[in-house]
């Protein structure tokens, strides 16, 4: 089993080449239907508003199990939680 370097964001591990394959699989997936519904968008009787909200639902599904194959963790950062807090209060008022 190969792995590859994760993403050069935080969070990103290496991945395998079986991980890869999978979204690669479901990148592919995922274009088929988008370009479906561009399609369909070119229809003056379909409702753009649902056509939009099942687009937005394809592809926050697509990237839900994505993130389940990836698995990208948090971000690890170096900062001071009451500095953070301290600096926010400033900026919107003391919270009761």
């Amino acid at each position: 089993m190969s792995t590859h370097e994760g993403l050069p964001v935080a969070g990103y591990k290496p991945q395998s080449g079986e991980a890869l394959a999978v979204v690669n699989g479901n990148k592919w997936l995922e274009e088929l239907l988008l370009r479906r519904l561009d399609v369909l968008a070119a229809d003056p009787a379909i409702d753009k508003i649902w056509l939009q909200i099942g687009r937005t639902a394809i592809e926050q599904g697509f990237m839900a199990v994505n993130r389940a194959v990836f698995q990208p963790g948090r971000a690890e950062i170096e900062v001071d939680p009451a500095a953070v807090f301290t600096e926010l209060g400033k900026l919107f008022g003391e919270v009761a």
